[in-house]
């Protein structure tokens, strides 16, 4: 398959001004999802919803791999590896051990779509126009965006499941996350993720990769404010040293 450049330009910049847009519209409402959930409207449980819209980015690129006549250099295949790897871990890992609530369908259908165009999107990028050096596995770039991207990994995947584990069996109350980067901040989950994009990008150091990681941060960027924010208005005993997403600052 040939690079379709038209086609990753306009999707890059589509997912650009999207978090732009996406980032103004949160500010002023959070997003339908979980404790913010208005009632009514068609619901889907959380592991089937989380599993179904997290596929595509999953599902996509590995398609993309095995439709090749050859197989792609090392650098290439690696990253394209990272990227589903994270993806693995979310629909096969994360969405059969979540305990949230139901998802609005809209809002599933609308990840779906979503993850379907980004998996094409980092998966045709990575494959079919993305070109690196011989040495590419040696450069500074590529070696730090990993750092950081596994750093971001580790971060939300430990983060996930101290949420897990807040609650006993049969308990509804809120309770305050305590551990890891929770110490720092209400949205440590949000935090390894768009830690680890940011790295993804670092490492591809592409449009594409960078777009995704800058809309990953305007949409849950401000779901980890609204998190914070609902934290410090249920609970009096908040640490109030904390931050919504990043330590120290915000």
């Amino acid at each position: 398959m040939e690079c379709m450049e038209r086609s990753v330009s306009l999707l890059s910049w589509t997912l650009i001004i999207g978090g732009v847009l996406y980032l103004l519209r949160q500010v002023k409402v959070a997003a339908q999802y979980g404790r913010y959930v208005k009632a009514g409207g068609v619901m889907v449980p959380a592991k089937a919803a989380w599993f179904l819209q997290e596929l595509p980015s999953l599902l996509v690129p590995v398609l993309l791999l095995l439709s090749n006549d050859s197989f792609p250099d090392l650098g290439r295949s690696v990253l394209v590896c990272i990227f589903c790897l994270h993806y693995f871990q979310r629909t096969f890992i994360y969405s059969l051990l979540n305990k949230g609530r139901p998802c609005p369908l809209v809002i599933m259908v609308s990840a779906l779509v979503f993850c379907s165009l980004n998996g094409f999107l980092q998966g045709h990028h990575m494959l079919h126009c993305a070109h690196f050096d011989p040495e590419w596995h040696t450069d500074v770039r590529f070696i730090a965006g990993l750092l950081v991207f596994f750093s971001g990994m580790a971060i939300n995947i430990h983060s996930d499941y101290i949420l897990r584990n807040l609650r006993k069996p049969g308990e509804i109350t809120y309770k305050i996350p305590e551990g890891g980067m929770f110490e720092w901040v209400s949205g440590a989950n949000f935090l390894g993720e768009i830690i680890e994009w940011c790295g993804y990008a670092i490492a591809t150091w592409s449009l594409p990769t960078f777009s995704f990681a800058f809309f990953t941060l305007c949409s849950i960027g401000p779901r980890a404010y609204h998190h914070h924010r609902f934290y410090l208005e249920k609970f009096d005993d908040y640490p109030k040293s904390r931050k919504a997403v990043i330590p120290f600052l915000l």
